[in-house]
């Protein structure tokens, strides 16, 4: 795929009050300190399209967002997803080929926002990457403190698979951009890993590893803890793991984003969750996100 090529996605309207995703503001501020902070919506027409060399530091603050403090260098990590720029999109506000003139709306967009990226890195080929290495370190460290010993094995197993590939999905947005942008991401992400794969390139993924950001609103007065999704797909993919393990990154969350919050009389505490899932079952879970996220 050419590093041009566009994938048009829906119009959306960016709700700053979407609660699908309102739990993450205070997150969200500290890494795009740039971002529309208003109280109204605004219609955005986005688009997705490979990702290409100016987009780097916007991959990296989305890597950071999700990474937080971890010892991995976010840089180099989006120089890697950008040099396999045949996989994977960017979503960014659509270019206007006409000569109208600018709304309000597109004022209130930097110009060269990424908003988002979906795509997929491989762990096994590339484990000798610095940022990849790092990565692969953090996982099983939190694993050792978060997870059973059974999932610690399949964890490790899984990294020291040299015949089936382990694959990162990457499925990071701003804030209140609505679920929906997902299901063509991942259906063009899809697409291209099957190209990929049909030219001898090394995307045949037995297990993609995909971490997800939530919030959860601990216990109280009986009421039993509920668990708040940054991506709303999230929470279906995370149903379908074959396992996962979860640890709160309260510590880590620097003091304008205290880890610990309140949402009204309920403490929310962020926390990320590891998924683990069937490579080859990729194409049936986008059917399932699409489904979930329409409410069938």
């Amino acid at each position: 795929m050419s590093a041009n090529k566009r994938k048009n996605l829906n119009t959306m309207e960016v709700d700053p009050n979407n609660d699908d995703s309102s739990s993450s503001d205070d997150d969200d501020d500290e890494q795009h300190p740039d971002a529309y902070r208003g109280n109204e919506e605004v219609q955005i027409d986005f688009e997705g399209r490979a990702p290409i060399d100016p987009d780097a530091q916007g991959i990296s603050q989305l890597l950071q967002r999700l990474f937080l403090r971890a010892h991995i260098n976010c840089n180099q990590m989006a120089d890697l997803l950008i040099a396999q720029n045949y996989v994977g999109s960017v979503i960014c506000q659509c270019e206007d080929d006409g000569a109208e003139s600018e709304t309000d709306d597109d004022n209130m967009v930097e110009d060269g926002t990424i908003f988002g990226i979906t795509s997929v890195l491989n762990l096994s080929a590339k484990k000798d990457q610095p940022s990849i290495a790092q990565l692969r370190t953090y996982l099983q460290e939190r694993a050792k403190g978060h997870a059973t010993e059974q999932v610690q094995q399949q964890l490790r197993e899984l990294l020291d698979n040299e015949q089936r590939h382990v694959g990162l999905l990457i499925n990071e947005r701003f804030i209140n951009i609505p679920a929906q942008i997902s299901v063509p991401l991942l259906q063009n992400l899809q697409q291209e890993i099957v190209a990929a794969k049909a030219k001898k390139m090394k995307f045949d993924f037995g297990t993609l590893l995909l971490l997800v950001k939530f919030y959860r609103k601990e216990a109280k007065k009986g009421k039993p803890a509920e668990d708040h999704y940054t991506n709303a797909e999230d929470e279906l993919l995370s149903e379908r793991a074959k396992f996962s393990f979860e640890y709160s990154v309260a510590s880590e969350c620097d003091s304008g984003m205290s880890g610990d919050w309140l949402e009204g009389d309920a403490v929310m505490t962020p926390y990320r969750k590891l998924v683990a899932l069937e490579g080859n079952k990729l194409p049936q879970l986008i059917k399932d996100v699409q489904s979930f996220i329409n409410g069938e």
